[in-house]
């Protein structure tokens, strides 16, 4: 059973004087001006900006001696206390609000938590014993006093994409985890710009006891958007694609000595492109002149399901048995390997700059990623109407050194950027044209990246569409030559 203490002394030196006012309507406003009041504060010391601040808002008058005392340690009835005025001024305008719950011998402390608990800012079990008002109160607990003091639309989530990666990857707040007390409410303080950490990693210290300093920091970053904080992660190495292979973005198949059929043909290929190699040798005794070409035919067009791997020419050798395939790039001769290198060395600058810059981020979906690297190669492609059958402008190389494909180029290039986010993907073929099928969310879609960049302006007519609509709009349109 709860116990009330009947007296609890705070000498808290944090006082609240600000006149009321519609604070949920105007918001915080500083009612005075620090003129160095805090001997032990200066321009150079520790949360300068936050603590003057505190000043400013009328929400600190400092200790009996005349300092602040940035490093003192604050209880958890003080904290309570603030939480209380901070909610009580944007409610009602009245930072003492919670006042009106306080009885002739209550403490104020309790006052206050009753307010907030009445406010639902704190649940009704958020202490055991009221004795634990009079302890030095957690990081962790502060934490949660503060998540919940605004509401959303007042202290919204500002760096929410960042901190969940963040955390996510381990190497920032890697103190907090989920069985860290009130570990959501200590990552919403980031999210929200109120809090970065104590050091370069963000580390938290979740059970240390909170200074008036740290305090002071949080208090007056939910009360002035202006003094919110983002932190400073390098998070390159999380999206990243260096060091990506074109073998990497292959379902690895088996290799089959003596294939009989397409889907043994098909997993044989899979094995050489996951393999790094641009061969492959089958036993095939007997196997004719006209036989080599129905099966050369046959490996380009499941080619065409890997156009982004940049092979659309094969060479058979055979005899005594053994049948020779050997891919290669036509019009690119022994630079093949060269090209399908610099290809994917571009697809993966594009991504990580893509990442780097923002236009990419983790929460989207993969419908929405899908269609920022759709409008990338519209912008950064024009049609080749030059392009003869050995044209380079038939593999993604084309498109990233040069600026110009046809459409099995263009399909290439952006079925490579699909796989590099893990998207799976493929080609439609209609007569002499080629697209991109792709599941997205868990749905399949058709997109045409080379009719979505034949105007002057990007047309996402022909971007995720249903196989349904393609087929109509194809069969409408026509098909145009590769």
């Amino acid at each position: 059973m709860k116990k009330q203490i009947p007296a609890l002394l705070l000498a808290f030196c944090l006082l609240l004087t600000l006149p009321a006012q519609a604070a949920q309507e105007t918001g915080f406003a500083r009612s005075r001006t620090y003129a160095g009041e805090f001997s032990d504060l200066t321009p150079d010391s520790p949360f300068y900006d936050n603590v003057s601040a505190l000043y400013e808002y009328g929400l600190a008058n400092g200790k009996d001696d005349g300092t602040f005392g940035l490093g003192d340690p604050v209880t958890l009835g003080q904290a309570v206390i603030f939480a209380g005025r901070v909610r009580g001024l944007y409610r009602t305008g009245d930072a003492e609000a919670a006042l009106a719950y306080r009885r002739e011998t209550t403490p104020a402390a309790l006052a206050y938590l009753r307010y907030l608990q009445a406010e639902g800012v704190l649940e009704a079990d958020f202490v055991d014993e009221y004795t634990e008002l009079y302890e030095p109160a957690a990081r962790a607990q502060v934490a949660h006093i503060l998540a919940n003091v605004l509401p959303e639309e007042a202290l919204p989530p500002v760096h929410d994409e960042l901190v969940t990666v963040g955390y996510s990857s381990r190497r920032f707040i890697s103190d907090v985890d989920e069985y860290t007390p009130y570990y959501q409410d200590i990552l919403d303080l980031y999210r929200k710009g109120v809090s970065t950490g104590s050091d370069p990693a963000g580390s938290f210290l979740p059970g240390e006891p909170i200074t008036r300093g740290a305090l002071a920091a949080m208090l007056t970053r939910i009360l002035d958007p202006a003094l919110r904080v983002r932190p400073q992660w390098d998070l390159s190495h999380l999206y990243s694609a260096a060091g990506t292979s074109l073998a990497d973005l292959v379902e690895p198949g088996e290799y089959v000595v003596s294939p009989s059929t397409r889907e043994e043909l098909e997993s044989a290929l899979r094995y050489m492109l996951a393999q790094g190699s641009d061969q492959l040798m089958f036993h095939l005794p007997g196997l004719s002149e006209a036989e080599s070409r129905q099966l050369m035919d046959l490996s380009l067009t499941v080619m065409k399901d890997h156009c982004e791997q940049g092979y659309n020419q094969v060479h058979c050798t055979w005899g005594a048995g053994l049948v020779t395939l050997s891919f290669s790039a036509a019009g690119a001769g022994r630079r093949t390997q060269e090209y399908r290198a610099a290809a994917m060395e571009a697809a993966v600058a594009v991504h990580d700059r893509l990442w780097e810059e923002g236009t990419l981020r983790p929460d989207m979906t993969e419908l929405e990623k899908a269609r920022v690297y759709y409008g990338w190669i519209c912008d950064n492609c024009v049609y080749d109407y030059q392009a003869k059958d050995d044209s380079l402008s038939h593999i993604p190389y084309s498109l990233f050194a040069r600026g110009t494909a046809v459409c099995d180029g263009y399909t290439g290039a952006y079925n490579l950027f699909l796989k590099l986010e893990g998207i799976q993907c493929s080609t439609f073929i209609q007569g002499d044209h080629i697209w991109t099928t792709a599941t997205l969310d868990g749905t399949e879609y058709h997109i045409d990246t080379t009719w979505g960049d034949s105007g002057s302006e990007i047309s996402y007519d022909y971007f995720a569409m249903t196989p349904q609509q393609s087929m109509k709009i194809h069969a409408e349109r026509g098909v145009s030559a590769a």
